[in-house]
């Protein structure tokens, strides 16, 4: 496995006046070149606070936990200096933020914006040649007159529009590592899939690897090579994509499916919800984060977390019900033509 980036035990909080709140709790995955990881979950769920911590922008009053590691290219990157932040980031490591105009400069025009990103990590490019690659790359994001566009500024522009800036200035320096927070939500379907195509064949081109993190499981079909599915601040499933859409082994990831809208199904069939509230992170659950909302919680669910489950090829999950000592109780249930009270099973 060619990893680029590899996040061991992250874990992130922050202080408030009510406590520490535990935005993610001990997070592991991996990132290979050349590939597209899609992180999903509800919000709140801690996908992009992962995101920030890879980028060192967890600020005060958040903060890494002692034993939160990520190796970026075999090196650990989490004690970088502030110089060591600026070279990373824009050049080893591009972001695509979700809120385009609290990401840009109100007070710089958006072609100063661009070259700017360009002159802080390729200072030998003349600036002829920098204008030239910044006015193509908005092009290539579907802005019209593009040449124009680089003397405005983000007020000016369209949420759509400002959306594609934010896209052509993570792109336009190749990155090796391509976070994108939300990157299509503001934009409409043609525009979406011509974004899409433009972020594959980049990483085709460099061998860049992709951090996707969205809501839109349409997107995540269309680009994903692997999936991590979050919830409540840890990783409950991760595998390929083809396993993680037709066979889901965590009751959550199965639910966050479900609920998604189908145009293949018949008129009139009811949108599946998932019951009940995302737990207080200020006082996480003991045992698994989904408990409370999980149709087939037991009572070692709410006691204790789940170990993971290696299901081959990669896919992992952390559910109880995986245990084979659920799946006897469950047996012996069935033979005895009932159904085991919650709580009552390991």
């Amino acid at each position: 496995m060619n990893a680029l980036v590899e996040i061991k035990d992250l874990a992130v909080s922050y202080q408030t006046y009510g406590g520490e709140v535990q935005s993610v709790r001990g997070v592991s995955l991996k990132i290979e070149r050349g590939k597209t990881v899609a992180l999903v979950g509800e919000s709140g769920c801690g996908k992009t606070v992962t995101s920030k911590a890879i980028m060192g922008l967890v600020e005060t009053p958040g903060y890494l936990k002692p034993g939160s590691s990520i190796l970026y290219a075999g090196n650990e990157i989490t004690g970088f200096t502030k110089k060591q932040w600026n070279a990373f980031r824009g050049k080893e490591c591009g972001m695509i933020f979700q809120d385009a105009l609290v990401a840009l400069n109100p007070t710089m025009q958006i072609g100063r914006q661009i070259l700017e990103n360009l002159k802080n990590h390729f200072p030998e490019i003349g600036m002829d040649e920098m204008k030239k690659r910044s006015v193509e790359m908005l092009g290539k994001v579907g802005i019209p007159d593009a040449e124009r566009c680089m003397k405005k500024y983000p007020h000016e522009l369209s949420g759509g529009m400002r959306q594609r800036v934010m896209i052509a200035m993570a792109m336009i320096t190749k990155p090796s590592l391509l976070i994108a927070d939300e990157p299509t939500t503001a934009l409409d379907v043609t525009i979406q899939a011509q974004i899409l195509r433009l972020m594959k064949d980049l990483q085709k081109e460099t061998n860049m690897a992709i951090l996707l993190i969205t809501h839109d499981m349409g997107v995540v079909a269309e680009i994903a090579d692997e999936i991590v599915v979050m919830y409540a601040g840890k990783v409950v499933e991760q595998g390929n994509s083809r396993d993680i859409f037709y066979h889901p082994q965590h009751p959550y990831t199965s639910a966050l499916l479900a609920s998604v809208p189908r145009i293949d199904e018949s008129d009139g069939r009811e949108l599946v919800t998932i019951e009940g509230n995302v737990p207080n992170m200020l006082h996480p659950p003991q045992g698994c984060g989904f408990y409370s909302r999980c149709p087939y919680a037991m009572k070692v669910c709410r006691l204790y977390q789940p170990d993971v489950t290696d299901l081959g090829c990669g896919h992992e999950t952390f559910c109880w019900m995986q245990d084979s000592r659920a799946k006897q109780c469950m047996e012996t249930a069935g033979r005895a033509g009932g159904q085991t009270e919650t709580g009552g099973v390991i």
